[in-house]
């Protein structure tokens, strides 16, 4: 039987010598395996495809069309951006068995790439399997989450303790697992992703600029009768947030609000994605009068309600979106 094809996607954005790291990173866990690699760049605008390309020949992966360096064109957001470079397809134009995206503030560890591509390979109904993640400092990162929900959003936005234990069952962020499982979905910094499940789902739905398409991409999995695992033995070290500074927002940006909105009216309907913006709100009042009474203070961006309640509201995204494409996935504030 011949080796399984596996096409390896890294989406950059402005970030061209932390790309070629993650870059460099996989293509040494892809030795002995029948794999290439495309760098895809989403538009930066600042000289990165030119960068990578230069770089790329002159460190000698584009030999043997071991690596394409690759421009979208423009800038349509993660999924759109991952989707370029998914439908580049393998040099000689065959369509690969997997599909496997990193982030290009993602580092695979040693076997980390095997490790997800065994897993795969074993079981034909595991539709993605993504890997244990985890910071330079060694401190694990929650990636595996339960499908946003009613429930999940007043408990994640109440984080008071009787609600939690109510609710416990909806909590949309999961324990870091300390073993292989399935998992609802995964955060997109790692997952290898089988072909023949993306012929029949689709790819990354591009309506959803940035957040929230990794989601929806596998409830469709789920609801087509495939499983998302999480692999323990499968690490890669991550930054996170790189491309679009989400760890130093001041306000959450309308991407965000709409990809949320998006989410929810897509999978379940106009009068769901309602109630789960009141049960949000609901719970957000819950913790701020929790705030209030101990005199500490929420820690919550600026206008974040105000602006869920009008993003929630309109009848179509607010603004042109502009951020960039590599960056860890938020389930709540």
């Amino acid at each position: 039987m011949a080796d399984p094809r596996l096409l390896v996607v890294v989406l950059n954005f402005r970030t061209p010598e932390m790309t070629l790291r993650a870059a460099e990173a996989a293509l040494r866990e892809m030795e002995g395996l029948s794999a290439e690699m495309v760098i895809v760049d989403n538009e930066s605008g600042d000289g990165s495809l030119e960068t990578m390309r230069t770089e790329a020949e002159a460190r000698g992966w584009t030999g043997n069309s071991l690596v394409r360096v690759v421009g979208s064109g423009r800038n349509g957001g993660f999924g759109a951006g991952n989707n370029f470079g998914i439908r580049q397809h393998m040099s000689d134009g065959s369509i690969p068995d997997f599909v496997y995206c990193l982030n290009s503030d993602a580092f695979p560890d040693t076997g980390a790439i095997k490790a997800l591509l065994d897993a795969i390979q074993a079981d034909p109904l595991i539709g993605m399997a993504g890997s244990y993640i985890h910071g330079p400092d060694g401190v694990p990162h929650e990636t595996t989450f339960r499908f946003p929900s009613i429930a999940g959003e007043l408990e994640g936005a109440a984080r008071t303790g009787p609600i939690s234990r109510l609710l416990k069952n909806s909590i949309v962020a999961l324990p870091v697992p300390e073993q292989s499982r399935q998992v609802d979905w995964l955060a997109g910094a790692s997952v290898m992703m089988r072909q023949s499940m993306l012929d029949k789902i689709g790819l990354f739905d591009e309506t959803f600029f940035l957040y929230f398409e990794e989601t929806d991409l596998c409830r469709r999995a789920h609801l087509a009768g495939y499983k998302t695992v999480y692999i323990r033995e499968s690490e890669v070290t991550h930054i996170g947030s790189v491309s679009t500074g989400m760890k130093t927002w001041d306000r959450v940006p309308s991407y965000w609000f709409d990809s949320r909105r998006y989410y929810f009216i897509k999978n379940h309907g106009r009068l769901y994605a309602t109630i789960a913006t009141l049960a949000h709100v609901t719970g957000a009042l819950i913790w701020r009068l929790r705030c209030a009474l101990s005199r500490r203070k929420t820690d919550d961006p600026n206008r974040f309600l105000a602006d869920l309640v009008q993003h929630s509201l309109s009848t179509q995204p607010r603004t042109k979106h502009h951020a960039g494409q590599t960056a860890e996935v938020t389930t709540s504030d």
